[in-house]
C-alpha cells in the first residue's frame, strides 16, 4: 500500500492540479418557481456552492460552470468563487453536450484530470473526491467513477459490470432492460477523466437513445470498448446521493447538510 501512496504522489508532481466541470444548466421543473435548479438553497446556500467547494478541497484551481437556464442567476452567485468561469449550454441536448461545452477551455492547456459533477448534487464531499482522484491516478485510468448501492435505484443509470465484476456500462433507466432494473449499483454523477480520453470519447457519442439526447454516461464505456482503462471506486454513502427533484427532497438534503456541518463544528474538524 506504501508503493501506491508513493507512485500516485510522483503522477500527481508530474500532472497539473485537477479541475472541473460541473453541470448546471437545468431548470428543475419539479422544484417549483422559476430559479435554476442549482441556486435552490441547501444550509443557506445554494446548493452549487457545496459542489464548488468540495471541488476545491481537494485541489482543484478551476472550476467551468456548464450554464443555460437563466445563466446570468448562476454568474451571479458564484461572482465571489475564485477560479471559476462559465460556459453556455443554449440547447439542452444531454449531459454529453453540456460536458463538451467545455471543451474550449481545456484546448490550449496540458492533459489533466477533470471531475465531472452534477451541480445540484450539494451532498458530494471532498474525501470521497479524493479517493476517486487517488484511484484515477494510481490506476492511469482514462475514467473513473464513483458509484452506490442503493434500496431503491429508481430513477438512477445502472452500473453494469461483466462477470468477473469489472466495469462494463453505464445504462440509464429509461434505456434498461428488466434485468439492468433489477442492479441497485448506481450512478451518482461522480466522475473524475483524463481530458483528453474525456473529449475523445465525447466526440463518439451519438444520442440514439429514447431520450434523443447526448449521454456523458456513454464515454465510459466507449472508452472500455477501446481499451482503456476504466476503474470504479464503489464509494459513495447511500445518503449521499439522495435527489432533490422536489422541495421536499430538498428540505430532507437541507438537514442533512445542516447535520453534517453541526457535527463538524462540534468535533472542532
Amino acid at each position: 500500500m506504501a508503493s501506491d501512496v508513493a507512485d500516485v504522489s510522483l503522477d500527481q508532481e508530474k500532472r497539473p492540479a485537477p479541475a472541473a466541470i460541473i453541470l448546471a444548466a437545468g431548470k428543475g421543473t419539479r422544484m417549483g418557481g422559476d430559479l435554476p435548479k442549482v441556486l435552490h438553497q441547501t444550509a443557506d446556500e445554494p446548493m452549487v456552492k457545496w459542489v464548488v467547494r468540495a471541488c476545491k478541497d481537494v485541489g482543484v484551481k478551476k472550476c467551468v460552470i456548464v450554464v443555460g437556464y437563466k445563466a446570468e442567476l448562476v454568474r451571479e452567485a458564484l461572482a465571489d468563487e475564485e477560479g471559476v468561469v462559465f460556459v453556455e449550454q443554449t440547447e439542452q441536448l444531454g449531459t454529453g453536450h453540456a460536458t463538451q461545452m467545455a471543451q474550449p477551455e481545456f484546448e490550449n492547456e496540458p492533459v489533466t484530470d477533470i471531475f465531472v459533477l452534477a451541480g445540484d448534487g450539494p451532498l458530494i464531499r471532498s474525501k470521497t473526491l479524493a479517493r476517486l482522484l487517488e484511484v484515477h491516478r494510481r490506476r492511469k485510468a482514462s475514467a473513473t467513477l464513483a458509484t452506490a448501492v442503493i434500496d431503491d435505484p429508481s430513477g438512477y443509470g445502472r452500473v453494469v459490470r461483466t462477470s468477473s465484476g469489472e466495469f462494463d456500462a453505464i445504462v440509464e433507466q429509461k434505456d434498461a432492460t428488466d434485468a439492468q432494473l433489477k442492479i441497485n449499483e448506481v450512478n451518482p454523477s461522480y466522475y473524475c477523466f483524463r481530458s483528453d480520453a474525456l473529449f475523445s470519447g465525447l466526440s463518439e457519442t451519438d444520442n440514439k437513445n429514447k431520450q434523443g439526447e447526448y449521454y456523458l454516461t456513454d464515454v465510459p464505456g466507449l472508452l472500455k470498448k477501446q481499451g482503456q482503462t476504466v476503474a470504479v471506486v464503489d464509494a459513495v454513502p447511500a445518503e449521499d446521493v439522495l435527489s432533490i427533484n422536489t422541495q421536499e427532497q430538498l428540505k430532507t438534503v437541507d438537514e442533512i447538510l445542516r447535520n453534517r456541518i453541526s457535527q463538524t463544528t462540534v468535533s472542532g474538524g
